[in-house]
């Protein structure tokens, strides 16, 4: 499905930091079949990953200055104006690490973290909205807050991007789901002791056709498994790897809703 517009709090791009661009490129287009258009930066390529020449994301070689960082995804979130939202990040307990500034006539962004830890962006977009692809293969369909303090992040993250948060129905632990209007954007979920000391993260999930097959090209390319192939009751299947590089991500199969 093509993708428009996006209203404020809904994840809108997503981007991968990585310390080996080559192998992190080849890894993903063969993992997920995406296209590439490489353009040149002072320091490398920032690369537009890509589905039939629509925008689904990107990848850049971390510079020097970041190296100490692990290779990871970045996940932004659209809001009406950027200011105002780095704004409401400070006042909510946050830090803005980066921004606001602008990207071009692209849009404006802000790289910031919550009171855990956890580092998103934020996106205003102008000629370029973000992800042009959503509800198929191969596309972003689901981001995860995993954090210890839940009463806290949702008080964060319903001040600066307005979510409304609803529990899901999950059996053995609680679920807290994000929502805009009558959407369901993403989750959360607490970080217990089994998790040791993992710092608080989003994480993002690609939606695959089958969780197996594609977890099983992955580890033929290289990707280790933190969580192995399990069934989500009347959700999906899903998987959490983390690539050659190390940065972690995702998969699922859904369920068809009108099976």
């Amino acid at each position: 499905m093509k993708v428009q517009q996006y209203q404020q709090g809904q994840p809108c791009w997503i981007e991968l930091a990585t310390h080996d661009w080559d192998a992190g490129k080849a890894f993903y287009q063969a993992l997920f079949g995406w296209e590439a258009d490489d353009m040149p930066m002072p320091e490398g390529h920032y690369t537009m990953l890509q589905i039939e020449g629509d925008d689904i994301g990107a990848m850049y070689q971390m510079p020097e200055d970041m190296l100490a960082l692990p290779t990871h995804w970045t996940v932004y979130f659209a809001v009406d104006d950027v200011n105002v939202s780095a704004e409401l990040v400070k006042q909510a307990g946050g830090q803005v690490i980066a921004g606001p500034h602008s990207v071009g006539d692209a849009g404006s962004m802000a790289l910031c973290t919550d009171p855990e830890g956890s580092r998103f962006a934020l996106w205003q977009g102008q000629d370029h909205i973000g992800i042009k692809r959503a509800q198929e293969a191969n596309t972003l369909c689901w981001v995860e807050l995993a954090c210890r303090d839940t009463a806290a992040a949702k008080t964060f993250y319903s001040k600066v991007l307005g979510y409304q948060t609803k529990l899901a129905d999950m059996a053995d632990f609680e679920y807290t789901e994000w929502y805009v209007g009558e959407q369901a954007v993403g989750g959360m979920m607490e970080m217990t002791a089994e998790w040791g000391d993992a710092p608080a993260h989003w994480m993002n999930y690609f939606a695959v056709d089958d969780c197996d097959a594609a977890l099983a090209k992955a580890k033929s390319l290289g990707a280790t498994v933190c969580v192995p192939a399990t069934d989500i009751p009347n959700v999906g299947r899903f998987s959490v790897l983390n690539d050659p590089q190390g940065g972690f991500f995702s998969i699922i199969s859904l369920l068809d809703p009108a099976a």
